[in-house]
């Protein structure tokens, strides 16, 4: 997965330099989150090869900067892991949808040279780490759910984002479920006001200064975790399970929540601490922000025929780059939302080869 990575990366590298376009091209501008930019960068290049007529850029500046970009009309599509609030939604008189896209996991991810093995987590130790009232790795309430494990009297330093942060908003609401500490003095958000600890920006930026930190300890997509080989712990689950992010995980995680949704819904759910001894209980998924309506019927036919391949071909490269795909039961409800955008007063699902 880690190579895979790379060699996307390398290969949007590549894709960057001066070409001499064969076609006109429709341009599409997205912002916001950074969890899902590996795998929205991989899709856009994919999908690019196959459709030279359509050029997509999107910048991984965090979810806050995501939803203010797409509200300000200053992007085509936004990008966030924190799904808008009613009064932001209200503020650009409801012309939003949230799409989602992929599942993925929030990883408690640490630093500490000379220990191997993978540690454990309970959820209110989580809590009193981030609160600053856990302050020593060999704190008896760590080394009490990891028997055999020699730690270090070593310093925790909390590493947390310093941008909005839809991946703060995951973390923050799993500390708000579990933690009645943590719902009182702190609450969620994709910002909020940490009592303790360095911040780093976007996932990259945090994950970055956990590695540079000896004792550091920071909350990361599974898949910057990953691409830059950071240790990172089980969690105990709601069931008392320790259970590890990995994509059968996630899925369980998920399976609980999206069973309660209707043909209605507007997918805006939390996946944090959900039932399931099989469950990991930091999930998250991820949604573009498109508009109801638009005013440039090329654009939008463009888009939707972007989307429609990302929520259908799209969906296999999830597993490879570290993110859960999407349950194919929500594509006839994803599908029913594309199909009610318009350009210009017409829809444009039937004007267009999406599928």
């Amino acid at each position: 997965m880690t190579q895979t990575r790379w060699l996307v990366l390398a290969a949007l590298a590549a894709l960057a330099a001066p070409a001499a376009p064969a076609v006109a091209q429709v341009k599409l501008t997205g912002a916001g989150a950074t969890f899902p930019n590996i795998i929205y960068q991989d899709w856009m290049l994919k999908y690019n090869q196959t459709h030279p007529d359509v050029q997509l850029n999107y910048q991984s500046i965090g979810s806050g900067g995501g939803i203010r970009q797409f509200s300000d009309g200053t992007v085509d599509f936004g990008g966030t892991d924190a799904p808008m609030t009613d009064s932001a939604i209200a503020a650009i008189q409801g012309n939003v949808l949230h799409i989602p896209t992929v599942l993925g996991a929030i990883v408690v991810a640490y630093n500490l040279p000379g220990v191997t093995q993978q540690l454990k987590f309970t959820p209110d130790v989580i809590a009193d780490i981030f609160l600053g009232k856990v302050t020593k790795w060999n704190d008896a309430r760590l080394t009490s759910v990891n028997p055999g494990v020699s730690l270090p009297a070593t310093d925790i330093v909390v590493v947390h984002r310093s941008d909005g942060s839809g991946t703060s908003f995951g973390f923050t609401d799993y500390l708000t479920k579990v933690s009645p500490e943590w719902a009182q003095k702190v609450g969620k958000g994709t910002s909020v006001n940490w009592p303790v600890g360095l911040g780093g920006k976007g996932n990259e930026g945090v994950a970055a200064t956990v590695n540079q930190t000896p004792g550091g300890i920071g909350y990361v997509e599974l898949g910057y975790a990953t691409s830059n080989k950071m240790a990172y712990g089980q969690v105990r689950n709601g069931a008392g399970k320790f259970v590890g992010p990995t994509l059968e995980a996630v899925t369980a995680a998920a399976a609980g929540a999206l069973a309660k949704l209707g043909a209605a819904t507007d997918f805006r759910v939390s996946l944090t601490n959900p039932d399931g001894a099989a469950a990991y209980p930091i999930a998250t998924m991820t949604w573009l922000l498109l508009h109801k309506s638009y005013a440039d019927a090329a654009k939008a036919k463009a888009l939707l025929q972007f989307v429609w391949w990302a929520e259908t071909d799209g969906q296999a490269r999830a597993p490879e780059l570290g993110y859960g795909p999407l349950p194919k039961q929500l594509r006839p409800w994803i599908e029913a939302r594309l199909k009610s955008i318009t350009a210009d007063g017409k829809a444009v699902w039937q004007t267009t080869a999406a599928r």
